[in-house]
């Protein structure tokens, strides 16, 4: 599995992405700080049926080197973790970034949906997915439609605020930690490495909106 984080050509120019939870291929699905030039995206997800570059769990990344990676993109995983596994999985996100690395990371915000239910509307669907229309109980539970087809690891068993998700990211170890409401129900931090480059945080203003 090392040969997959660094057979990448002109190592050193090329900034390794690994992309946790990454789904079937497709980088559109990638925040667009991640389109520019000089990126390499790693896959690395829990089914196989995906076909990533490395199998196996956020919970255990023993199989990439100590900080061999520039950034990570975890969009909706840290949700489907028990809330014990997730301090081993941001332990993980520091061990491999490099020094002036940083996570990117995005998941369900339980505060707004929680406003959302407590108005009385828990039926109608709160947006549209590329996998469908997705419910305040999707939200809650995992995607109901999913699991139903069998992918059990798609239940969600945790859930976060804006503040405790900052929480577990500075006890996690990193250097600075920035955290926004999204627009979707949801939260975007931004988990940064001491070394890193200030001009990341410019990079990643759009994202973090």
């Amino acid at each position: 599995m090392t040969d997959i984080i660094t057979a990448a050509p002109h190592i050193g120019a090329v900034r390794q992405l690994l992309h946790v939870g990454c789904g079937m291929p497709n980088p559109k699905r990638l925040p667009a700080c991640f389109h520019r030039p000089g990126w390499r995206e790693v896959r690395f997800d829990i089914d196989p049926q995906v076909k990533p570059d490395i199998v196996g769990s956020i919970t255990d990344l023993s199989m990439i080197p100590d900080a061999s990676i520039d950034a990570i993109w975890s969009s909706h995983n840290l949700e489907h973790l028990h809330p014990f596994e997730v301090p081993a999985a941001l332990a993980e996100f520091r061990r491999v970034l490099k020094p002036d690395g940083f996570a990117l990371v995005t998941l369900p915000d339980l505060r707004a949906v929680a406003r959302h239910i407590a108005s009385g509307d828990l039926a109608a669907p709160l947006y549209q997915s590329p996998a469908g229309p997705i419910g305040a109980l999707d939200v809650l539970f995992g995607h109901q439609a999913s699991i139903q087809a069998g992918n059990a690891f798609m239940a969600h068993r945790t859930g976060f605020t804006a503040d405790t998700l900052g929480a577990a990211l500075v006890d996690a170890g990193f250097d600075e930690v920035r955290v926004h409401e999204g627009k979707y129900w949801d939260l975007w931090a931004l988990a940064a490495m001491p070394a890193i480059d200030p001009a990341v945080y410019d990079e990643l203003a759009g994202v973090l909106q």
